[in-house]
């Protein structure tokens, strides 16, 4: 499997829009877009060639809630943008690799997406992205 780049690390909020306003003015970053998704609102924040991505719950699903509940506002997962993401789950199946997503899922910015289980990564969640042509 290529990984091109860390693509995004995701830190989950309860309330976006302080975080949000702290990286701003702490760091000076700069909002690249925003997504209202089905389960989540997310905010994309370009650092060089990553993304620092905040996520807000809307819904008990992806379990965000539960993390923020559990763990407060912290890193909740870390994004590898791959070359072909169906290999990459192909690849990862044939090493015994457990997976969240047996198959790619639409995902921000027109990407496919698909988790690793944790229980593979050392308690990590990782998220596999396949970015669409031209990004």
């Amino acid at each position: 499997m290529k990984i091109k780049r860390i693509e995004h690390i995701a830190i989950a909020c309860t309330a976006m829009h302080k975080t949000m306003a702290m990286f701003e003015n702490a760091f000076g970053l700069k909002m690249e877009y925003e997504e209202d998704l089905p389960s989540a609102k997310l905010s994309m924040y370009p650092v060089g060639e990553t993304y620092i991505e905040f996520l807000e719950g809307k819904t008990e699903e992806f379990g965000i809630r539960q993390w923020v509940r559990e763990k407060g506002d912290s890193i909740f997962h870390i994004c590898f943008e791959v070359e072909d993401i169906d290999a990459a789950l192909d690849e990862l199946r044939a090493k015994g690799v457990k997976l969240l997503d047996e198959t790619p899922k639409a995902g921000h910015g027109g990407s496919r997406i698909a988790f690793i289980n944790p229980e593979s990564t050392g308690n990590i969640l990782i998220e596999l992205a396949e970015m669409p042509a031209g990004h």
